[in-house]
């Protein structure tokens, strides 16, 4: 009778979203939560030669440091780690010793097949299982997967796996590719699979394998509430319910919920992950989903130009992020559109010999709004929202860089705006070259506010009043007075632009005065 074992990736997987992080009594935790749950091989993390060792990581460096984290009794579990080809050397790899891990995950891509493979012969020479993780499997023609599988079986590992590097697999998909495994691979290696969430097939894609007439022993990757990069993996604990109703699976639940209560959760909250339009976008295009994280943070970019920039991506950069590759191509498109300066002169003359006060939508410009009443009625001053029309006075200007609020704004307000040239944009007041406006500080590029302030001391304005530029907290509802101006991004990502706003600041306040006339929350001054 076929077996199927359940491996769980949490420590591994799951660390792209806490930069490994688990912190070393968590790691022992879930370590131990997971042996108690019955799940049958647990990935520890990574091993690699890459990084400085942080105990507090799940990043190691050497097996000894691993060991750490196993129980003296594995009540019967395989424990594994994963290395990426070319970033760990075996001959630092010792005998193995029962001591520490068991087996070793080696991805690697397309290009490294032949060297990756015999890299994986000298793995399995020191006595570990060797697990075979070819990324991408879909990236394979047929003809080039069963080549592989040629070369597996002289190796023989200990398991062969199907990887839906990017979510994108579809039932025939993952059909296709099994029966080519199944009727090629030796018996003797397990097929195993490793999925992601992108198009939130997971956990139907791992049913479908269970439930085909095959008598192969499988392996079926999955994390812990799904942790993992961009749209996360499959759920640990859904799949092993599904086993235990299904298949006559004999895992226990409550030790998996217990650790998403008592440790996920906490990380979830700040780096949350799980399925979204963006990850979905990278799945339909065949590409990296980093692509889709660099993207959606940038929070300027409507669904539909998102999906216009992958189609910008070139087909031998999609596999593997390439972050120069997709700045490269979001500020060419952010860059392409029109400059219409016709009423620049007649700007300069407005704001000759006054002051700017810019009003951001931060929780100060409703908080403070009877200061910046006041501030705006003065005769030196000229008001200027930033990326929104202030509801509580009038402004002379409204300054937009987002395309996604200018799609917001109502439009009698629109012969006022002064917007980027990244917005196509008609009836405005002034059109202005976007790229100019960018800062060298790339956490913060093009960001509204500062691009806004950019744009008014490039004009000769020295002195420039700051309302509502708060930066960013970690609870998106305290970010803007207008709720529905909310957007949810990484704490991490947060406090990097808090401090990065900070610098920028301090660096434009050699060209012009830079007043705050409200209090600003989160960025330091």
């Amino acid at each position: 009778m076929r077996k199927i074992e359940v491996l769980d990736c949490t420590l591994r997987d799951g660390g792209y979203c806490n930069q490994w992080h688990f912190g070393f009594d968590n790691t022992k935790k879930i370590v131990k939560g997971l042996i108690e749950s019955n799940v049958n091989i647990i990935e520890c993390g990574f091993i690699t030669n890459q990084v400085e060792y942080d105990s507090e990581t799940t990043k190691f460096t050497k097996l000894n440091q691993i060991s750490e984290v196993i129980p003296p009794d594995r009540e019967g579990k395989i424990f594994v780690a994963m290395m990426n080809f070319g970033e760990y050397d075996v001959d630092d790899l010792p005998i193995y010793d029962k001591k520490s891990i068991d087996g070793i995950r080696v991805a690697f891509h397309k290009k490294n097949v032949k060297e990756a493979l015999e890299f994986c012969k000298k793995i399995k020479s020191k006595g570990y299982l060797v697990f075979i993780q070819a990324m991408v499997s879909l990236c394979y023609s047929d003809v080039e997967f069963l080549n592989m599988i040629g070369q597996v079986n002289r190796l023989e590992p200990y398991a062969f796996y199907i990887v839906d590097s990017f979510g994108e697999m579809k039932k025939n998909d993952l059909t296709r590719l099994f029966f080519l495994v199944e009727h090629n691979l030796k018996e003797t290696i397990k097929i195993g699979f490793h999925s992601h969430n992108n198009m939130q097939l997971a956990y139907s894609n791992a049913q479908t394998l269970i439930d085909m007439h095959s008598k192969r022993d499988l392996i079926i990757d999955s994390s812990v509430y799904g942790m993992g990069r961009g749209a996360g993996n499959l759920n640990t604990e859904l799949f092993v319910e599904y086993l235990n109703d299904n298949v006559g699976g004999n895992y226990k639940l409550r030790p998996l919920l217990t650790i998403i209560d008592e440790i996920l959760n906490e990380f979830y909250q700040r780096s949350y992950w799980g399925y979204s339009l963006p990850n979905y976008i990278s799945a339909v295009h065949h590409a990296h989903p980093n692509y889709a994280g660099y993207l959606d943070d940038k929070k300027t970019l409507t669904v539909e130009n998102m999906n216009a920039i992958f189609d910008l991506i070139r087909p031998d950069k999609r596999v593997s992020y390439d972050k120069e590759h997709i700045e490269s191509l979001y500020l060419k498109f952010m860059a392409t559109g029109k400059v219409h300066e016709e009423h620049k002169a007649e700007l300069i003359s407005k704001l000759s010999g006054k002051s700017i006060l810019l009003i951001a939508a931060g929780k100060t410009s409703v908080d403070e709004k009877d200061k910046i009443i006041e501030f705006a009625q003065k005769d030196d001053v000229v008001t200027v929202s930033v990326n929104y029309d202030y509801p509580y006075t009038k402004t002379d200007f409204v300054f937009l860089s987002n395309m996604r609020r200018y799609r917001e704004l109502d439009a009698t307000v629109k012969e006022k705006c002064i917007v980027t040239s990244n917005i196509p944009a008609e009836g405005v007041y002034l059109q202005t070259n976007y790229r100019n406006l960018l800062s060298n500080d790339e956490t913060i590029k093009d960001n509204a506010g500062m691009m806004a302030i950019k744009f008014f001391v490039l004009l000769g304005i020295k002195r420039v009043y700051l309302s509502g530029l708060d930066g960013y907290g970690h609870d998106s509802i305290e970010n803007f007075g207008d709720k529905r101006m909310s957007v949810v991004m990484k704490n991490s990502m947060a406090d990097a632009m808090n401090e990065s706003m900070r610098k920028v600041l301090k660096e434009y306040s050699h060209q012009a005065e830079i007043v705050f006339l409200t209090t600003p929350k989160f960025i330091r001054v």
